[in-house]
C-alpha cells in the first residue's frame, strides 16, 4: 500500500461521514472564494465550462469516449450536455439522450411537442467531474481506490475498486457509474493521463467552440485563471461544500 494511500485511510477513519449543509440561494462566486478554495501545491486543475458557446454538437462525448475506453452505445460517459427549454409558465424540460452525444437536431423535448411561441430560452450546459476540493466519494470509499492527487484531480484506482458503490451514492453530481466492462467506478478524470503530460483532455480538444477550457488556477498568467478571476462565474450545488473546481460562465438558474 502507497504511502498516499496510507493517509488517505488515516483520515477516511476520521471522518465519519459526510456534514450536510443547508441549501443557499443561486449565486456567483467572487475571485476571494475562489483564491480560498486553492490549496498549497504548485498545480490546481480547474475546468471552465461556457454555457454561452456550447451549441450541444455532441463532439465532446463521443471524443471522450473514444480517448477513455467507455464503450460508445451504452447509455453512460464520463461527460455530457444536457438540453434545457424553458417555457413561459415556468415549466422547464430537461433531457441528455444518449448523453447529448449524437447532438439535438429536434425540436422535440422526448415526447413533448412545444410550441416554440411559448418558449422563453433554451441552452445546453455540459456536465462531468467536479473535481472537488472536499470529494464526498473519496471519503466513502472503504479501499481507498478512490483518492485525489496533490494537484486536485480525484482519480479511481481499477486494480483497488471493490464495486461496492458507495462513491456513486455518495456523489451529489451524479457523475459516477458502474463501467459496462470493467465492473467497477467510473468518471471522469480531467484526462489525467493526457494533462500531465501537458495536452489538452479529449473534450477540451474536441470542443470547436471553446465551450470547455481547463488550466492551473495556480498559475496567474494561465488563461483559464484569468477568466475564473475576472469573469462572473458560479458552480453547482454549491450549498453541499464540496467545492467544486468546474467553473461555469453563464450558469443558468434553472440548472440543477
Amino acid at each position: 500500500m502507497s504511502t498516499s494511500r496510507r493517509q488517505f485511510l488515516k483520515s477516511a477513519l476520521a471522518s465519519a461521514a459526510v456534514t450536510a449543509l443547508p441549501l443557499s440561494a443561486f449565486r456567483l462566486l467572487s475571485p476571494a472564494e475562489v483564491r480560498a478554495a486553492i490549496g498549497d501545491a504548485r498545480v490546481r486543475w480547474a475546468f471552465l465550462v461556457d454555457t454561452y458557446k456550447c451549441v450541444g454538437c455532441g463532439l465532446c462525448v463521443k471524443a471522450c469516449k473514444r480517448e477513455n475506453e467507455v464503450p460508445y452505445d451504452v447509455p453512460v460517459s464520463r461527460t455530457w450536455v444536457e438540453r434545457y427549454v424553458v417555457l413561459k409558465n415556468g415549466k422547464s424540460y430537461i433531457e441528455s439522450p444518449n448523453g447529448g452525444r449524437d447532438g439535438y437536431t429536434s425540436p422535440k423535448i422526448g415526447e413533448s411537442n412545444i410550441n416554440p411561441d411559448e418558449i422563453v430560452k433554451a441552452f445546453f450546459v455540459p456536465k462531468l467531474c467536479n473535481h472537488c476540493e472536499k470529494p464526498a466519494c473519496v471519503q466513502v470509499c472503504p479501499v481507498g481506490a478512490t483518492y485525489q492527487t496533490n494537484d486536485g484531480v480525484v482519480l479511481i484506482d481499477r486494480k483497488w475498486c471493490i464495486g461496492c458503490g458507495y462513491c456513486i451514492m455518495a456523489c451529489p453530481y451524479g457523475v459516477r457509474f458502474f463501467h459496462p466492462v470493467y465492473k467497477v467506478a467510473e468518471k471522469c478524470t480531467f484526462c489525467y493521463h493526457r494533462i500531465s503530460k501537458g495536452l489538452k483532455a479529449a473534450c477540451v480538444q474536441a470542443c470547436p467552440f471553446g465551450a470547455r477550457q481547463i488550466g492551473n488556477l495556480k498559475d496567474p498568467n494561465d488563461p483559464v485563471t484569468k477568466q475564473i478571476m475576472t469573469q462572473r462565474v458560479s458552480v453547482l450545488k454549491e450549498e453541499y461544500g464540496t467545492k467544486p473546481q468546474v467553473f461555469y460562465i453563464g450558469l443558468d438558474a434553472n440548472v440543477r
